[in-house]
Formats: structure tokens, C-alpha cells, sequence
């Protein structure tokens, strides 16, 4: 089987120019991927995630955010509207979101503000949900909580918040992996996020 073209783009968002990586027809099904801060969007082309996905039949689009791997610096005053408009330009119609750790900053305000613009959220140990867990609070989103068991920066008893706040969350711990346990678990965090991404988009 022939290996999915990875395409390394770039668009204005606000006067930052950010980059992205694509991979998977448009026309299908999308999948959003962000990044923690020691990442960037070259992590899930490093990963295979975003061949896997192509793989499957979805849209795989993994953005650099602002002041990160390609991206121009720039520190939007509302993530989730900035997001948002990434998500307009790239005509990424309800996409399933998935958002590591530093990246909660600007997926769980658009989470909680704007349900309707996604079909599905992969919280993978994301800040700031603390902040955010009462504007979550009876959130129908359908989201998948994925944590490593060893995480030391954001602890478990976040994710159990999450998942008391949103009643179609449902955790899963990755044994034995940490912070970033896509990396310690790739196969296993590849598997869960697959099965998710198709409950969503049948």
C-alpha cells in the first residue's frame, strides 16, 4: 500500500502565519490534532498518526501552534476564537479535536463555548481544566479522556474531573506511560483514538 502524501502547508490566522500538516482526502471526515509544548505538529507525522488516519479513510491535519514548530510567535488574546478560525480556513467542518497537555488552552474554551463546531474531543491530558470544569459542566460532547498512568503534570484526579463534568466522557489510562503517552504508547493510544474517531464519524 502506497504511504499517504503528507502535505506541509501554511495559512494566516490574525496576522500569524501558521503551519500545518495534511495528509488524507478533504473531502472526508477530519481529525484536528494540536500539541504540547515540547512538540509540534511534526510529532504525529513522527508518530505515524497522521498516515494512520489517512490510512483509515479521514482528512488528518496536525497544526504547529503559534510561537511552535513553523509557526510565526503570537499570543492570541481568545484561543478558542483563534482556533475556530483556523478550523474556518482549513474548512474543517466539526472535526474531531485532539489536544495534548499545553494545548488545553485553547481546546477546552472552545470546547466549552462551542460544542457544536466538533463531533468529538480527545482530551490527552490537557491543562487548564480546573478553570474550565465549570463552563464543561453537562457538556454532550462525545470525548475520549486519555492519560498515562505515571502522568506527573497533569495528575489523574484532573481527568476524573473531566470526566465527572461531561457525561459522554469516558477515560482510559495508558499503563505505565506518562505525560506524553503517546509516545510510551503509541500503539495503544493509536487504537483507542481510532475506534473514537470512527464512533463519531459513522
Amino acid at each position: 500500500m502506497t504511504e499517504p502524501t503528507i502535505a506541509s502547508q501554511y495559512v494566516t490566522v490574525r496576522q500569524i502565519r501558521i503551519h500545518y500538516l495534511e495528509a488524507g482526502d478533504s473531502s472526508r471526515p477530519a481529525v484536528l490534532l494540536l500539541h504540547g509544548a515540547s512538540f509540534s505538529a511534526q510529532t504525529w507525522q513522527d508518530l505515524g498518526t497522521l498516515s494512520l488516519l489517512a490510512e483509515q479513510g479521514y482528512r488528518a491535519v496536525a497544526v504547529d501552534l503559534p510561537g511552535f514548530g513553523q509557526s510565526e510567535p503570537g499570543k492570541p488574546d481568545q484561543p478558542e476564537v483563534f482556533l475556530a478560525e483556523i478550523m474556518e480556513q482549513l474548512t474543517l467542518d466539526r472535526p474531531v479535536l485532539v489536544s495534548p497537555s499545553m494545548s488545553g488552552g485553547y481546546s477546552l474554551p472552545l470546547v466549552a463555548r462551542h460544542p457544536e463546531k466538533l463531533r468529538g474531543f480527545v482530551a490527552v491530558a490537557p491543562v487548564s481544566v480546573a478553570r474550565y470544569e465549570p463552563e464543561l459542566a453537562g457538556n454532550q460532547l462525545p470525548t475520549l479522556a486519555l492519560w498515562g498512568s505515571d502522568d506527573r503534570i497533569v495528575p489523574l484526579e484532573q481527568a476524573e474531573r473531566l470526566v465527572r463534568a461531561m457525561p459522554n466522557a469516558r477515560l482510559v489510562v495508558l499503563e505505565n506511560a506518562g505525560h506524553a503517552c503517546y509516545l510510551q504508547a503509541t500503539a495503544e493510544f493509536h487504537r483507542h483514538l481510532t475506534q473514537f474517531v470512527t464512533a463519531c464519524t459513522v
